[in-house]
């Protein structure tokens, strides 16, 4: 560390010029101590016309709030809670991309970085640091910058897999804030019956891929009596780590990276953190690889659990928005379908509460006006509620309409059915399932 030039962030940030586009490192690794020194140049009205560009980041987003428009514009490619509002109020933006081509945004020069801001761990022997919980395209970031800046952060953790060198950085700045962490989200009782019709379908010695959150946690909780899973997943969290304390995960019967688990960032609690740190059991890689449909489909039965916030009556999923307004994003949904869909053995499962917490239909004759299709129809196969699993793959349009109905919450399903009688005719009450 002796040999390690640093300046303040302060410094760093003076080599960003108005009009720059700028990525962070995400979700738990926000360098929020270089975010709070550009936020104080442009107080200082020294700098305009900046865009961030990241994946969903918790903490403060100054960059988003109304009062810096003009100075600061969001365009996030995965929307949190911290920036939604003002998504949705057009004062920041959403950038819809998959998140496995994110990377190629910058290395295509679709976007120009004029700065990339990252987190990374204290460096090894070798001089080589890990971007620790913030892979994803952190990488490309680096690779594409005009001004690469580093926090050499001690509380970022050593993950083994795509690792840089401090020669890349232009700037290296000090900081020991914790990184932020999300506790386990204990699953509701509708929850763990969608586990269950969930874990029905996986099978041991599977390949599985999940995000975080009580319902993800509620599907690890019905896995603890597999065998031998496997992970290949863009991000897990504690559900994912309870599993592999018991043994259930293993890697064993992976085709590639066999005995690792492998993602690109994760969100939980510190014992997350702390058992990728060091573990060469865990790879954390650039979101190319990681989220390539062509890398996923190679692990047999490869199992790929995505949600919903809406799914018609012909099997279209939203998942990025209700309606007009932004929830989410694109995410790796439509990455980790097509590559479970290609795998051999693989199962593409769609998994939702079949009403919101307000009691509103989440099966429904129409996507509400304005709703981005995340995973079309042509790649929607399992759909599962607490009311059961089906699946829409080799079914026509009435078949699958007839399926979800039967998934739909009960006090729903008399609306749907004549929904469906007057988008397909007489013929509809006689078609069999």
């Amino acid at each position: 560390m002796k040999d390690i030039h640093f300046v303040s962030a302060d410094e760093a940030v003076q080599a960003i010029k108005s009009g720059d586009h700028i990525h962070l490192s995400s979700v738990a690794s926000v360098p929020h101590i270089l975010i709070d020194a550009l936020v104080r140049r442009a107080e200082a009205h020294e700098v305009e016309d900046l865009h961030f560009h990241h994946f969903h980041t918790e903490g403060p987003a100054p960059y988003s709030d109304p009062k810096y428009m003009g100075i600061f514009f969001e365009q996030g490619f995965f929307i949190g809670p911290n920036v939604r509002a003002n998504v949705n109020s057009g004062y920041a933006d959403y950038l819809p991309v998959h998140l496995g081509e994110s990377q190629k945004l910058y290395r295509s020069g679709a976007i120009k970085l004029g700065a990339a801001l990252v987190q990374v761990s204290l460096p090894d022997a070798n001089g080589m640091v890990s971007l620790g919980t913030s892979v994803d395209c952190s990488i490309a970031a680096l690779e594409t910058a005009r001004v690469k800046i580093g926090v050499i952060n001690p509380n970022v953790p050593f993950a083994y897999g795509d690792l840089v060198s401090l020669d890349v950085f232009d700037y290296l700045v000090q900081d020991d804030t914790p990184l932020v962490t999300k506790d386990f989200a204990e699953p509701t009782p509708t929850e763990i019956l969608i586990g269950k019709n969930c874990a029905e379908l996986v099978p041991d010695g599977a390949c599985i891929q999940m995000g975080i959150g009580a319902l993800p946690n509620a599907l690890a909780a019905q896995l603890t009596d597999h065998k031998d899973l496997g992970v290949h997943t863009e991000m897990f969290a504690d559900g994912i780590l309870r599993l592999i304390k018991k043994g259930v995960v293993t890697g064993a019967n992976k085709a590639i990276d066999k005995g690792k688990i492998v993602a690109s960032f994760l969100l939980g609690s510190q014992d997350v953190y702390s058992f990728i740190d060091h573990n060469p059991d865990v790879l954390m890689k650039d979101i190319k690889y990681v989220n390539d449909p062509w890398t996923i489909s190679r692990n047999p039965n490869m199992m790929a659990i995505n949600s919903a916030t809406e799914v018609d009556l012909t099997g279209q999923i939203s998942a990025d928005s209700i309606g007009t307004r932004i929830f989410s994003g694109t995410g790796g949904q439509l990455d980790f379908v097509k590559g479970a869909i290609m795998s051999e053995g693989g199962v593409s499962m769609t998994a939702f509460a079949s009403r919101t917490n307000k009691g509103k239909a989440k099966i429904v004759p129409f996507l509400n006006p304005g709703a981005g299709v995340v995973t079309p129809r042509a790649d929607a196969h399992w759909i599962i509620t607490e009311y059961g699993a089906v699946d829409l793959y080799g079914k026509s349009l009435q078949e699958r309409a007839k399926l979800l109905i039967s998934i739909a919450h009960p006090d729903d399903r008399e609306m749907l059915d004549r929904a469906s009688f007057e988008r397909f005719g007489p013929h509809w009450h006689s078609v069999k399932i």
